[in-house]
Parts: structure tokens; sequence; C-alpha cells
């Protein structure tokens, strides 16, 4: 079994050595700081099985940073000591979600019993339970800077009614962080209501938020947290009774998505600006899944767990299989990488997933997208005319190299995205590009790939 890390945080000496030499002869290993930033740090890094910390370390109290610190890693025990025992302390604590309060001064037995405790409770989920706590739903997961910003800004406004705009593209998880500020928020006992405005009618969506004479409609609830997911399409009558209802300020808290800047629609007459300016008080950008890529371990595992606790069998991923998910750029973002996970987890005959079932995947979707649009040509021809018009026009037919040039310019990144598909294996590689393996290498030589 390996040695458990205990994170503790305390700014008095005295007590941070004791306790330091206390869990030390339990046997764990003691990572010990008096500084919020370092524990935040160590926390966001993925380190640590247990949190001990003071209510205040300096000037900075711990409920200041517990909301972010269980977004970024919900699965950790937090034990806070104090030594302002007092109710309000108590019921932060509680209202926070840590594992257990101490007030000092305390007993160090009753400490460290606490510690095996937190141990050998919530670290400790099986794969039907560890993904989420709430049922048919994951958590916002990731530990990487991107996301890391977007815990710190909705633990800033969980607790309050502010607006909340949510940008990115399709697939990030937009509803997922409008759930996020609703559970963990103020509101948490009022409804979520969600809804699709690009999938519903018109007369269906001024009637759903709006109500008819008899009933009112989900905007007019003082208790709910109401998602507009893609607020560019909400229709332009819907858009005016929407700013007459917050104008008057006396409905559901509104969170809202877009994958098309709104600023734009507004340039172009589609969106009301005064609408715009009412949803855009706090914007949250949920980065796509190419922007970080190191949280996709941690994704693919939560996903396994998820089926899972759906009734699939346990599955595994093999280590080339996982290189091959993070070479890969993910146009789809978050919702295409899970899709492919719970499809493999049910299809796949084996327990193991293997690099193979991955490049398989892969390939069908990209020939599916290619089968149906154009779009890929259009863009090559976009930067055709961007970067080789002013060549093609300056040429001397006698000398001009440029069609050798653009194709090389095109078959390099093929060639190395191919390796990196293939984890170099050139003989893979050519099969995969459908060229003879001499050719594969005159060419990998011949471009300066070898050299890279």
């Amino acid at each position: 079994m390996s040695q458990k890390t205990i994170l503790l945080a305390e700014d008095d000496a005295s007590i941070r050595l004791v306790v330091n030499q206390t869990l030390v002869t339990e046997g764990y290993q003691v990572r010990a700081t008096s500084s919020a930033d370092a524990l935040e740090r160590w926390i966001r890094n993925g380190e640590g099985d247990v949190v001990v910390t003071d209510v205040y370390l300096g000037d900075t109290a711990i409920f200041e940073l517990l909301p972010s610190i269980k977004l970024a890693r919900p699965e950790l025990p937090v034990i806070v000591m104090s030594g302002q025992n007092t109710i309000l302390t108590a019921a932060s604590a509680a209202r926070h979600g840590v594992f257990d309060y101490l007030p000092k001064p305390f007993d160090i037995d009753q400490l460290s019993s606490l510690v095996g405790r937190a141990l050998k409770g919530p670290v400790k989920k099986d794969a039907a339970s560890a993904s989420s706590d709430v049922e048919g739903n994951l958590p916002l997961i990731g530990r990487s800077d991107p996301m890391q910003e977007v815990y710190r800004i909705i633990s800033r406004v969980m607790n309050t009614d502010l607006t909340v705009l949510i940008e990115g593209e399709s697939g990030t998880g937009k509803e997922l962080a409008a759930q996020a500020i609703h559970q963990l928020g103020s509101g948490k006992n009022g409804k979520f209501k969600a809804l699709d405005l690009a999938a519903m009618p018109t007369d269906q969506i001024s009637r759903d938020l709006f109500g008819t004479e008899t009933e009112p409609g989900l905007a007019f609830d003082k208790e709910a947290t109401l998602y507009l997911d893609e607020i560019g399409d909400l229709p332009a009558e819907a858009q005016t009774q929407l700013v007459k209802l917050m104008r008057e300020a006396g409905g559901a808290r509104i969170i809202a998505s877009t994958r098309q800047p709104l600023a734009k629609l507004v340039d172009e007459g589609r969106f009301r600006e005064d609408l715009f300016y009412r949803i855009n008080v706090v914007r949250i950008f949920m980065p796509p899944l190419r922007q970080r890529k190191e949280d996709i371990p941690e994704l693919v595992r939560a996903f396994l767990m998820r089926a899972h606790r759906k009734g699939l069998s346990s599955k595994q991923i093999e280590p080339a299989a996982m290189d091959l998910m993070m070479a890969y750029d993910w146009p789809g973002n978050v919702r295409e990488l899970e899709n492919l996970i719970m499809r493999l987890a049910a299809l796949s005959p084996d327990a193991v997933i293997s690099q193979r079932e991955i490049e398989r995947e892969l390939r069908a979707e990209a020939l599916k997208d290619i089968s149906s649009n154009s779009s890929f040509e259009k863009e090559v021809e976009a930067l055709l005319h961007r970067f080789v018009m002013a060549d093609l026009l300056q040429a001397s037919p006698d000398e001009s190299k440029i069609h050798q040039e653009v194709m090389e310019q095109v078959e390099r990144p093929l060639i190395k995205l191919a390796l990196s598909v293939t984890s170099g294996n050139k003989l893979r590689t050519a099969a995969l590009l459908g060229v003879n393996r001499n050719t594969l290498r005159a060419r990998i030589n011949s471009l300066g790939i070898a050299d890279e």
C-alpha cells in the first residue's frame, strides 16, 4: 500500500510541528506550510490525500478557498481546525462540506483518528460512485490552468444572484458549469431549469419562459436558476420580454450560454444591445478540450467509471491508446470524448481498450466529417488565397516552385500527425497514409522530419 500524504496548513509553528511529528509517526507523509497559496497550489497539482488546515492562514480564511478547492478536487477530504469556536465557524465548515471540524485545543489522538477515518471514506469511492455525487451527472473535471480559472470565477459568483454568461464551443461543458454555480451556491434549494433555445420552437420558448394568462412562466420563479442554452438563438420577441423582466429584477436568476459571440450578433442586428449588456455581467469561458489536453486522462477515467455505474463492464485504457487520444484535437470537445468512451465501454469485447480501437473510431469520425461537408476544402482554399495568391501573381513561369513548396507544407504536418497517431511506427504510418514504406521513409528524410 502506497504511503498516504497529508497536506498540513497551520501558521502557528508550534502546533504545526506537533501535528507534523504525530502524523509522521502514524506512518503518513506530511507536507506542511503556513501559506494559503502553497496549500492551494499543492491541491490543484493533485497532491495530497487529506487536508488538515487552520481556519486562518495569515490574512486568508480557508472558507474563501474551499469553493474552488471543492471544484478542483471534489473527492479530497478537508479537516478544519479552529481556535475561534463559534457556531458561525462550525456552520461555515458544514456549509462548505468539510469532512470534519476540530475546535482547538484538541486531543492529538483525536486528530489522528479523524485523518484515518477520512482516508477510509471519501477518497476510497468505488468505480460505481466515485465520479460524481449527483446521479446521472459528472462534475466539472480537470486540473489544467484553463479549468482553474473557470473554478475561480464560479467560486466568486455562486453565492450571488449575478447574471452569468458562459461562452465556449459546443461540447465544452457549459451546462455543467451552470449546474455547478447553482448546486454549490446559496440558491441550490431552488429549481435548476435548463432551456435549449436552439432546439425549441418560438412559441414554446415564449410559453415556457413567460407563461400564459393562467400560469406564470419559469422566468418569474424567484427561487429558480434559469439556464438559457444558446441565448444567441432567442427570438426577437422573447428578447424584448426578457429585457423587461430583467429590468424589473423580480424573476429567476439567469445563467446563459452561447457558442457564438454575442457582440457580433449585436453588430449584425440579430441580438438586442440592451439585453447583451444585461446578460454580460460575469463571463466564464469554457476552454475547448484541445487547450486542456492534460485533463484527458482524468476525464477518461471518470467516463469509464460512469459507464461502469450504468451497468457496463469495467474497462481500462492501454497507454498507447491514451497517447493517441492526447494527440487528437477533439473538435467535438468533452462531449465527443465522452461519447467515444461510452461507446467503446459498451462495444469493446476486451477488458482493456486498445490503441487500434481508438484509432478505428477516430478515423471513422474523420471520414464522416469529410463526407458530410466540404469545410476542409474551403478552409484550405482560404489559406491558399491568404498565403499563396501573392506568390502566384508574382511568380516567373520558368522558375516557380510554388506547387512543390505548397505540397511540402501540407505533406510535412500530415506525416507528422500520422507518426504521432502510430507512436512513430513507420510501417503502420505508411499503411495509414496508403503509401509504400520506402516512399514514406524517403519523404521523411527529404522533408527533414527525422531531424525534428
